[in-house]
């Protein structure tokens, strides 16, 4: 049998220097760091060992070994440059192949922690203004939602928390939900991942998944593409044997160029059984992104979200069965 994984209770959880030459840029920049980190900033100057770029109310040198890649920055919903950017999330032209150690400080600041009343899920970022993606299942019946995102300071991760979600858009039939982080500081940009096309896959491929199964936060995975198109009750999902558990749904699973391909939502659960693992498949992710406007989350809908609790009876009359 198989089962979505769904939220866990939260009792489980474990708990620059120097300037060159003006460079001629005028249009701001999205500057990838190889952290994960991104810049969205006015490049002023470029040196063989680091870029100068102005942040509005400082001047940065970021240097140029750590930096993945620079592009140009427009508004949500346009074309990004060489970032490749499509609608809602970005794609990367030929990203590099990586061994999964390094992919993980890569794209590991973009995974995030989603917390409920009631539960706990993974999710990660596909827009610089703070947009997460998760599964449905982890915020159905919630909408008092914090997500944790875990910045790497030296040898360790500092978690940051942010109180304020709203959920922007949910599709309980592909188990598709996106948030909207709201209380970061003014100008803030958040890391992101690219996502990948899941259409490339072949049986055997590398993939791993990044998450915090049981609340254990940044969990990394490693297994392989079992099987490209897995039809389960009407959909399709990627089959892996890269293990999850409750509290990894929601999680991205990646290729080894660092792109999404896909996002991790349940297992096979019986005895004897194991390393049946899903994933729903970039391509319903994207499809999902560039038709948010059509599941735009209501709270005025009493299915989208809010919990009603019955009316109190008279005293003495039996409870409906």
């Amino acid at each position: 049998m198989s089962f979505r994984i769904r939220a866990v209770p939260l009792f489980l959880a474990l708990v620059v220097l120097g300037a060159g030459p003006f460079s001629g840029r005028a249009e701001p920049s999205l500057i990838e760091l190889k952290s994960g980190a991104q810049l969205r900033a006015e490049v002023l100057a470029e040196q063989a060992d680091r870029v100068v770029v102005d942040l509005g109310f400082t001047v940065l040198a970021v240097p140029r070994d750590e930096i993945e890649r620079i592009g140009t920055w427009v508004a949500p919903g346009g074309p990004v440059g060489d970032l490749g950017v499509e609608d809602f999330y970005r794609s990367v032209t030929n990203p590099a192949l990586l061994p999964v150690q390094a992919n993980v400080t890569r794209v590991g600041g973009a995974v995030v922690l989603v917390q409920s009343p009631t539960g706990l899920g993974s999710g990660f970022l596909v827009q610089p203004e703070g947009y997460v993606v998760t599964n449905h299942h982890v915020v159905a019946g919630e909408t008092e939602l914090t997500v944790t995102r875990f910045v790497r300071e030296g040898a360790g991760l500092e978690r940051v928390r942010h109180l304020k979600v709203r959920i922007v858009a949910t599709d309980p039939r592909v188990d598709l939900a996106l948030l909207k982080i709201e209380d970061a500081p003014a100008g803030f940009v958040f890391p992101t991942v690219p996502l990948g096309d899941s259409r490339g896959l072949a049986e055997g491929q590398a993939v791993f998944a990044i998450g915090s199964p049981l609340g254990l936060d940044r969990s990394v995975s490693q297994g392989i593409v079992s099987a490209r198109n897995r039809l389960v009750d009407d959909q399709l999902y990627i089959q892996t044997t890269t293990q999850i558990n409750p509290g990894n749904s929601g999680g991205p699973l990646f290729n080894l160029r660092g792109e999404v391909v896909g996002v991790n939502n349940m297992k096979a659960m019986a005895v004897g059984v194991e390393g049946l693992n899903f994933a729903i498949p970039a391509t319903a992710l994207k499809e999902f992104l560039r038709n948010r406007d059509a599941y735009a989350f209501d709270p005025r809908s009493p299915n989208a979200g809010f919990r009603y609790t019955s009316p109190p009876r008279p005293v003495g009359q039996p409870a409906a069965r």
